[in-house]
């Protein structure tokens, strides 16, 4: 029974984020203001940067409110199974069960970049990766926005923010965890790595135009 109850916790730590993160509120902002896919306007992705660019600052508040809400809400109902089913407290650093919320996050991630409900084609995962994080270790993303905001701040490209903050991920959470005296330091790593490279991956085009200095810096208008 004890085995049985921890396959199902992890299933669910798998299907659940997947599933409420496979929501994405950059498609259904852009679908009820315009009636447009926002995939086939734009950038062509569906996250807060484009619905910014294309359907305005309204548009893009409910955006980044409905993609931090999601990956919190699939973070805490991760945390609130394990605790209820077996007990364990993924917050617990000194019990070294917090990767398990960097197992949930890589799902988030995953189910907002790959959407079952749209055809496996949704975002690029910043922001979700972001919201996951602030559930996680408040401290950390806050230190990964700091980091996003000065490169912003001094190119003006939202991409170059977003990769440079995407690649300092995984090393933010593995130094949090040894200064929180986490025993299983490495595990959260390798899972901030995986979702560290997702995000990089899926900015690769984003990589091509910074090179040929044809991205759109922050304020222009996406036609």
């Amino acid at each position: 029974m004890a085995i049985l109850k921890t396959i199902l916790c992890f299933a669910a730590a798998v299907i659940i984020p997947y599933l409420i993160s496979g929501v994405n509120s950059a498609i259904i902002v852009t679908k009820i203001k315009s009636g447009e896919d926002i995939r086939k306007i734009g950038s062509g992705n569906a996250g807060l940067t484009n619905t910014l660019r294309t359907q305005g600052k309204l548009a893009a508040l409910f955006v980044l409110l409905g993609d931090i809400l999601k990956g919190v809400i699939s973070i805490l109902i991760v945390h609130f199974i394990f605790k209820g089913v077996l007990g364990i407290d993924t917050y617990d650093h000194a019990g070294g069960y917090e990767w398990i919320n960097y197992l949930a996050g890589v799902f988030a991630v995953l189910g907002h970049i790959f959407p079952i409900y749209y055809g496996f084609k949704g975002g690029k995962g910043i922001l979700v990766t972001f919201s996951t994080m602030l559930a996680i270790n408040p401290v950390t993303a806050l230190i990964l926005l700091g980091i996003f905001g000065v490169f912003v701040a001094i190119t003006r490209y939202v991409s170059l923010g977003s990769i440079i903050a995407a690649s300092c991920y995984p090393f933010g959470v593995v130094i949090c965890a040894y200064l929180n005296k986490n025993p299983n330091p490495w595990l959260s790593f390798i899972f901030a790595a995986v979702i560290g490279f997702l995000l990089v991956f899926m900015h690769r085009s984003n990589i091509e135009r910074l090179k040929n200095h044809t991205e759109k810096k922050l304020g222009e208008k996406s036609k």
